[in-house]
C-alpha cells in the first residue's frame, strides 16, 4: 500500500519507514490495542508450556483469547506457529484463565470463556505468497495483518483476507494430528454458516442490505458465532443478527466503563421514524457497550435503515 500527499495538482509519495526492531511493532499495538482491534489486552511475553506468547488479549464480544504475534522477518511457517500456539492454549485453558485474573484483578470462569472461538493474529510488514497460500482456508484460525510505517507519522494497518472455500481439514486433517485435534476444538464461522440457517425471506433482507452497505465503501464483513457485523477501519458500524421471521439490527453508541465514563466518540442517532430501541451487553469486567436495536422485517423499510446505519458510517470519515 502507497501513501501520496496531495500539494496542488501533484500527487507527491510518502516514503515508507522501517521498523527497526519486533519490539517496535509489538510496542505500537500493544499500546493501541482496543482501538486497532477492540480487545483488552492482558499481558507481555506469556509463558506456557514450551512457549512465550508475545501479547495475550481477551475478546469481549465472543469472551475467547486471542494471541499477537509480531514478525520482522519471513522465514517461518504461519501454519505450524499458528497450530502450535492454538493447540498449547487448548491444552492449558487454566493457565490463561489465571493470566487473566492474575494480570486483570477481575474474577473470569472457564464457563464464560469460548475457547471454541479463539484466534491467533501475525503482525509483520510483510507477508510472502508461501505464508499468504498457507492460510487460504475458510477455517484457517489465524489472521494475517501488514503494518506499515510512513515517514509522515502514519502507520497503515491491513488484513489479508482468505477467499478460499477450501477446508484445511480435508488437505491437512488426515495427516496432521495437531490440525485435526484443534480443527475439533475450533470453529471458524463464515457466511454460509448463517445462511444456511436462514429463512428466504430474511436472505432476501441480508442480500440487500450487505449490497447497499458495500456500496458505502471499505466496509468489510467479519462472521462470528452469533452475527454478521460490518466493519470500517476495523471497527464495527452495525451487528446483523437473524431471528425466525426477521432481522435485528444493533448500532453501537459506545462503550460505558463500570465508573460511568464513556468511551471516545459516544454516538447519538437521529431517528425521526422512532424504530430503534437502546439495549445494553454487559462485559464480563463490568463495563457494558449500548446500542441501538432495529428490527427490520420488510424490505420496504432497508432504505430507512440504511440511513441510520450511513450515520453511523460518517463518524468514520
Amino acid at each position: 500500500m502507497d501513501l501520496y500527499k496531495i500539494k496542488k495538482d501533484t500527487l507527491e509519495p510518502i516514503d515508507r519507514e522501517s521498523f527497526k526492531l519486533e519490539k517496535d511493532i509489538q510496542s505500537i499495538v500493544e499500546k493501541n490495542i482496543e482501538t486497532l482491534f477492540n480487545l483488552e489486552f492482558i499481558s507481555t511475553e506469556f509463558s506456557v508450556g514450551d512457549f512465550r506468547l508475545d501479547s495475550l488479549c481477551f475478546d469481549n464480544e465472543t469472551n475467547s483469547f486471542v494471541v499477537i504475534e509480531y514478525k520482522k522477518g519471513s522465514s517461518y511457517s504461519v501454519i505450524d506457529q499458528g497450530y502450535s500456539y492454538m493447540s498449547v492454549m487448548l491444552n492449558n485453558k487454566s493457565d490463561f484463565i489465571l493470566e487473566y485474573i492474575e494480570k486483570t484483578g477481575k474474577s473470569l470462569k472457564k464457563s464464560e470463556v469460548d475457547f471454541s472461538q479463539s484466534r491467533i493474529i501475525f503482525i509483520s510488514p510483510s507477508f510472502n505468497s508461501y505464508q499468504k497460500n498457507s492460510v487460504n482456508f475458510k477455517d484457517v484460525p489465524f489472521e494475517l495483518w501488514e503494518i506499515k510505517k510512513f515517514s509522515n507519522n502514519t502507520i497503515s494497518l491491513n488484513q489479508h483476507l482468505s477467499s478460499s472455500k477450501e477446508s484445511i481439514q480435508k488437505i491437512e486433517g488426515n495427516k496432521n494430528s495437531v490440525i485435526k485435534s484443534v480443527s475439533k476444538q475450533v470453529k471458524v464461522y463464515d457466511e454460509d454458516y448463517h445462511l444456511n440457517q436462514i429463512s428466504e425471506k430474511n436472505n432476501i433482507l441480508y442480500s440487500k442490505l450487505k449490497e447497499e452497505l458495500i456500496n458505502f465503501g471499505d466496509v468489510v464483513l467479519d462472521y462470528k458465532k452469533t452475527y454478521i457485523s460490518f466493519k470500517k477501519n476495523n471497527v464495527i458500524i452495525c451487528y446483523t443478527i437473524f431471528r425466525k421471521e426477521h432481522l435485528i439490527l444493533e448500532i453501537v453508541k459506545g462503550n460505558v466503563k463500570s465508573d460511568g465514563s464513556k468511551s471516545k466518540g459516544f454516538f447519538t442517532l437521529d431517528d425521526p421514524k422512532n424504530i430503534s430501541k437502546i439495549k445494553n451487553f454487559k462485559f464480563s469486567e463490568g463495563s457494558r457497550r449500548e446500542y441501538y436495536n432495529i428490527k427490520l422485517s420488510n424490505l420496504n423499510d432497508v432504505g430507512y435503515c440504511l440511513l441510520l446505519i450511513k450515520q453511523k458510517y460518517d463518524t468514520f470519515n
